[in-house]
């Protein structure tokens, strides 16, 4: 079968003939329907110097996966061939007890695993097909399609988790900012906000066509980054400063602007790994603004979002691709042409 696969660090990825899965005991093989390119990739691809990720090469990529079960190995029960299955994209142990109460995106044995899961140190589902080492790790879509589903599995689950650790903020007449709400994570933020929480949603892009996005999809107001933002963010929130700040970039000016942005007791979350930081002291924000860090979400938490979908509240702006035109996909993704996500369906 056809892979795209990382085959050397700093380099670009091939399309590549390799053998087709077959699974072991408890294992499952998805046929692949959809396969989102995330910008994490893009880190991947273009970050690493060799020995800096414990992750053997060469390996597929692919995070965000959906498909059909298409084969399943010794042990497996109640699971049938056809199935429409979603991909949980954070693999842990599956022992511990974060992993047993579905959070496996914060296991206690992640440093010793070796990857953090499919396209993420072992083989994801830029294929035609994904092995999976577990049913756990699976979700029936129930109605939705693959090409659907995929990229919801980080681009919805990843800033679902972000928003529901500060919901009980976004009450209404509050204020969610979200930076980089043109981007695949930032324009479903837009909708998970304006579906689930009572805030004004304001979407910060560099682009007008991402803040047109962002306006399609729920937001109230759109900001242009850059040096006017902070002064934009505080005359639509009449001086106070918003109650959330979504950052979905990262890098030194997002932050900036999301401390700068965030109210008295107002809580800055920090989704993008654009490899910024923020010069934190007593005086560099509003006081007790709390800054987090999140990374994916839970496997319950990728239920409710699959539910948000299926009723309509939300969806991702799609671009599907062929697995030929994968790499290329990458390409555009990294020059900031493609606005939502590019998902590619073999």
């Amino acid at each position: 079968m056809k892979a795209l696969q990382i085959t050397g660090w700093k380099q670009a990825p091939e399309l590549r003939e390799v053998a087709e899965p077959e699974p072991g005991p408890g294992q499952v093989v998805v046929r692949i329907g959809g396969a989102g390119a995330c910008h994490s990739d893009l880190h991947l691809l273009h970050d690493f110097d060799e020995g800096m990720m414990p992750f053997p090469l060469p390996f597929t990529l692919g995070h965000e996966n959906a498909g059909w079960v298409h084969a399943v190995g010794a042990g497996v029960g109640g699971l049938e061939v056809g199935t429409p299955v979603a991909v949980y994209g954070a693999w842990g142990c599956g022992m511990c007890r974060r992993c047993r109460a579905g959070m496996e995106n914060y296991c206690e044995n992640a440093a010793s695993l070796g990857a953090m899961g499919g396209g993420l140190g072992t083989n994801g589902g830029m294929a035609e097909y994904l092995l999976v080492p577990s049913p756990r790790l699976l979700v029936p879509l129930d109605g939705l399609t693959p090409v659907e589903a995929a990229p919801l599995t980080d681009a919805g689950l990843t800033p679902y988790h972000a928003i529901a650790r500060s919901r009980h903020l976004l009450v209404p007449g509050s204020t969610a900012v979200v930076i980089g709400a043109g981007g695949g994570l930032g324009h479903l933020a837009v909708q998970i906000l304006a579906a689930t929480t009572a805030a004004q949603v304001l979407a910060v892009d560099t682009s007008h066509d991402g803040l047109a996005l962002a306006g399609r999809v729920g937001a109230s107001h759109g900001v242009i980054s850059g040096p006017d933002a902070a002064a934009e963010v505080s005359e639509f929130t009449g001086g106070r400063g918003a109650e959330v700040v979504l950052d979905f970039v990262g890098v030194d000016a997002t932050l900036a602007l999301a401390a700068a942005s965030a109210q008295t007791l107002g809580h800055v979350t920090l989704v993008g790994i654009g490899g910024g930081s923020h010069n934190f002291n007593f005086f560099s924000q509003a006081y007790e603004v709390s800054f987090a860090t999140t990374y994916w979400g839970s496997i319950t938490e990728l239920m409710e979002v699959l539910a948000l979908a299926r009723d309509g509240h939300i969806g991702a702006e799609v671009q599907q691709v062929a697995l030929d035109d994968a790499a290329d996909a990458y390409e555009r993704l990294a020059a900031g042409q493609i606005h939502g996500r590019a998902v590619m369906v073999p």
